[in-house]
């Protein structure tokens, strides 16, 4: 099959080189070399952000990375690109040239946008291109958990239902999100779901951890916004003191790359005030970023990894720590709902309450059998169900479907020769 994945503004060339990238970079990067290994034909279209990228990059067999001139040459807030995606529809449409893809498959609503409009110029050729599309976040969401923090373009609120009533399927990455699209309208029989997955030749339980300079270690990884309730985790931290648990770090994960960085980034100071109005600033260490192939020796150095969002489309870190045996305790909400099963692979807790988190928490440090138990079923299910190549096979199926209600639809359009008869 020959595929085309659009993806504006996360280039997975960021997760294929090994820097920090979020988690649409990782899952198009994943999904990407995962259809390929299927024996599909993937081309990857991306805004062009520096000047000095080639236009196409040769990532491996059967895939490539397009760079596509849509705007200016330079990194801009994915908020800012809306108005660059006819330019971006233009890019990708001539790229086809006369042979369009089997499928086109948009990441984030803007994508979805572009994909959309580069289909409808072949229809009129009488090459209808199936688009799938695969949110990663939506507005309605977001909105109703920032409110006026939102900083998505006003046109979002009915340009996104919009790319969802007009794709041929969308591919939800979790159960809570079916329900938030047949609220905008999106009938069910043209939902489909595939989870993002997890790199497990890189995450594993067998490996070393780094050393750490307490008892015990709390992990939280993300990028630093409140939203990511990384402030939760240093309440708890806290809170645990308070119950004669004084000997536990928190390792916060995430934001600059350097100490510079870190001291002008609003969050990390946020933070490390909050940690130390609250008594515990000698046990909250600040990392920044780390290169992924680290990431596995940081978790695996972890008692338990705190993931503890106000929202969360779906999640990646909670999937590396479960690959990697450690027990998660998670917010119940979101994606997490679906990967993190309370009890048997880490443990729920309702979103923004820190003794809720810190009783939690508790509870694993206390007891380390019953937390090597969660995190041996964690990593199982983690084997299981959140392969790149099993959830590159939902996909494929998803795919399949789109094509076959395409190829339908052609068939019931044609009109018998002559008239009736």
């Amino acid at each position: 099959m020959k595929i085309s994945m659009v993806s504006e503004h996360a280039s997975p060339l960021a997760a294929l080189g090994g820097v920090d990238a979020g988690g649409q970079n990782v899952h198009v990067a994943a999904l990407s070399l995962a259809l390929a290994r299927r024996g599909h034909s993937v081309r990857i279209y991306t805004r062009r952000d520096d000047p000095a990228l080639p236009a196409v990059v040769p990532v491996g067999p059967g895939l490539d990375v397009v760079h596509v001139d849509a705007g200016p040459a330079r990194v801009l807030p994915k908020d800012h690109l809306l108005p660059y995606m006819s330019e971006l529809a233009d890019g990708i449409s001539a790229d086809w040239g006369s042979a369009p893809p089997d499928v086109v498959h948009g990441h984030f609503w803007m994508s979805g946008v572009a994909a959309l409009d580069a289909a409808r110029r072949f229809d009129t050729q009488g090459y209808p291109v199936p688009v799938l599309q695969t949110f990663h976040a939506l507005g309605t969401v977001k909105k109703r958990h920032q409110g006026t923090e939102d900083t998505s373009p006003p046109e979002r609120t009915w340009l996104e239902p919009s790319v969802g009533r007009n794709a041929d399927r969308i591919i939800a990455t979790c159960s809570d999100e079916v329900f938030e699209l047949k609220a905008l309208g999106i009938p069910g029989h043209r939902i489909s779901v595939a989870p993002c997955g997890v790199d497990l030749d890189l995450f594993g339980s067998a490996g070393p951890a780094e050393p750490r300079n307490r008892r015990w270690r709390i992990a939280a990884v993300g990028r630093l916004v409140p939203r990511k309730g990384i402030d939760l985790a240093v309440q708890a931290v806290a809170l645990l003191a308070e119950r004669g648990m004084n000997d536990v770090e928190l390792l916060i994960v995430g934001g600059a790359s350097d100490s510079a960085g870190l001291a002008s980034d609003p969050e990390a100071r946020r933070l490390l005030a909050l940690a130390r109005d609250l008594g515990v600033g000698d046990r909250v260490l600040l990392r920044g970023q780390v290169p992924r192939e680290e990431m596995p020796a940081v978790l695996r150095s972890a008692d338990a990894v705190v993931c503890t969002p106000w929202y969360e489309p779906f999640g990646i870190v909670p999937l590396e720590a479960m690959a990697c045996g450690v027990p998660v305790v998670a917010s119940a909400v979101g994606g997490l709902i679906d990967t993190v099963v309370h009890g048997k692979t880490g443990l729920h807790v309702p979103p923004k309450d820190p003794e809720a988190l810190a009783k939690a928490l508790a509870e694993l440090l206390q007891d380390p059998g019953y937390a090597t138990r969660l995190g041996a079923a964690g990593r199982q299910r983690a084997r299981a169900r959140y392969s790149w190549d099993r959830v590159a096979a939902d996909t494929e199926k998803a795919y399949q479907s789109a094509v076959s209600r395409t190829a339908a639809a052609g068939q019931a359009s044609l009109q018998p020769l002559g008239g009736a008869l």
